[in-house]
């Protein structure tokens, strides 16, 4: 009897929300398991720092490469979707991670403009880039997509708002929507739920969390 294995070896990954948090520490595994590694953010010199920041964490020199971006413009989106395209012959592996969250997010302190913005970066962000990459991963009949969901998204909470719950709940939603229909393509899409991680997400929190809150929750390189 042979034991199946699957190697990433030699694929491509882009990563959203590279710069730091999950996005970061995945981006490290990525290129760690010989992944060529794209990730992106708003802040061009966080992104750059991060490059740093994964080679010193063992990632391969040049595994890892930056291109800024903000998610919630689809135009910017499409742009940077299709140079990885040109420059590496397509993306193999699409990790969903850019996301935000507001210290007002209560339903008495929040605003439209406020639930807007988490929308366009976590819910809609991640829809632009899976569309972007939709029609290239379908000619290739390969392609897994990663959004970076939230236990929040199943399981309400208090503490994140209306706002990041509908997002995350959505980013669910969208995740089972992908498998249903691009299956038959070869395509899958999962969606990762972590409960609190120790992430610089936690500074926009009301109360920000001590440090040894933190140290008992989840570390972003657990993910």
């Amino acid at each position: 009897m042979t034991t199946a294995t699957t190697t990433i070896e030699g694929q491509t990954a882009w990563i959203t929300g590279g710069g730091s948090g999950i996005g970061l520490a995945g981006a490290v595994e990525l290129a760690r398991a010989g992944c060529r590694v794209v990730i992106s953010g708003r802040d061009a010199a966080k992104l750059d720092a991060a490059v740093n920041d994964a080679l010193a964490r063992g990632a391969p020199v040049g595994s890892v490469t930056a291109m800024a971006l903000d998610v919630s413009d689809r135009v910017a989106v499409d742009r940077v979707a299709a140079a990885i395209e040109a420059q590496h012959g397509g993306v193999d592996i699409l990790v969903n991670s850019a996301g935000v969250n507001f210290p007002k997010r209560f339903w008495t302190e929040t605003d439209s403009a406020t639930f807007e913005k988490v929308m366009a970066i976590n819910l809609n962000g991640a829809t632009y880039c899976t569309l972007a990459l939709l029609k290239g991963m379908q000619t290739r009949q390969r392609g897994t997509v990663i959004n970076v969901a939230s236990f929040a998204g199943w399981h309400l909470s208090y503490l994140t708002g209306p706002a990041y719950i509908a997002s995350k709940a959505g980013l669910m939603a969208l995740t089972h929507s992908f498998n249903i229909e691009e299956c038959v393509n070869g395509l899958r899409a999962t969606a990762l739920c972590p409960g609190e991680v120790a992430t610089p997400i936690l500074k926009q929190r009301p109360i920000e969390p001590s440090a040894a809150d933190k140290a008992r929750m989840l570390q972003e390189d657990d993910l």
